[in-house]
């Protein structure tokens, strides 16, 4: 029997829930061009409590008393799943945001870290035309996820080098594809430190200078 070509048309409408806090800048309310940065947590993080949320990376120092000029979106994964089965999900709630808080649309960056190292780069890849620049963090396997899109958004990764969980190598593979596609990358990593590299990299405020100065095609 031969092969017959056919064409499925349909349209799905999905229902979505999403946990989220909700980081907002003194004065945010009389401003209307605040940059955005969007975190996304690692696997440890996953579930309904966004307590859990909280007590790794840039929520944790947010809530230690960081003044950070910028509204930042830290949404939570469903238990059991990862962030690439909640990418619509989450930019639908970047959208939701934006309409109801002034942001600036040029000024939107990704940050995470472990599984949402990974899920920023991929996140990217799927929507580049959205994003100002990239902070990846110990994420697994994220030189796979490198298109031309993907690669001409800045990028500045961080690793442990005695990372146990994500070999350093992911890492220097990511900048080097990127570099590869013409895109500007950088990777700043830490002697003798294993998975957690997150802690030093959100305690560089120089990080954060750099974030902020990223504009979408600039």
């Amino acid at each position: 029997m031969t092969q017959v070509a056919h064409t499925f048309e349909t349209e799905l409408v999905t229902p979505v829930r999403l946990p989220y806090l909700l980081h907002l800048p003194e004065g945010v309310e009389a401003r209307s061009d605040w940059p955005l940065i969007v975190f996304l947590h690692g696997s440890g993080e996953r579930g309904d409590d966004l307590e859990r949320v909280r007590r790794q990376g840039l929520p944790k120092r947010l809530d230690d008393g960081f003044e950070l000029p910028a509204v930042v979106l830290s949404p939570q994964c469903p238990d059991g799943q990862v962030w690439a089965q909640q990418y619509p999900a989450v930019m639908a709630l970047v959208d939701d945001v934006m309409a109801r808080v002034g942001i600036d649309v040029d000024r939107v960056s990704l940050t995470g870290l472990s599984l949402g190292g990974a899920g920023v780069v991929h996140l990217a890849a799927s929507y580049p035309e959205r994003f100002a620049a990239l902070v990846p963090i110990c994420g697994p396997w994220t030189f796979y996820y490198v298109t031309p899109g993907m690669a001409r958004l800045p990028l500045w990764a961080f690793h442990g080098e005695d990372d146990p969980v994500v070999s350093v190598e992911d890492s220097h593979r990511l900048v080097a594809a990127v570099q590869a596609l013409g895109g500007d990358a950088r990777l700043t990593t830490y002697p003798g430190v294993a998975h957690d590299a997150w802690t030093n990299a959100y305690a560089t405020d120089e990080l954060f200078d750099w974030l902020l100065a990223q504009r979408r095609g600039g």
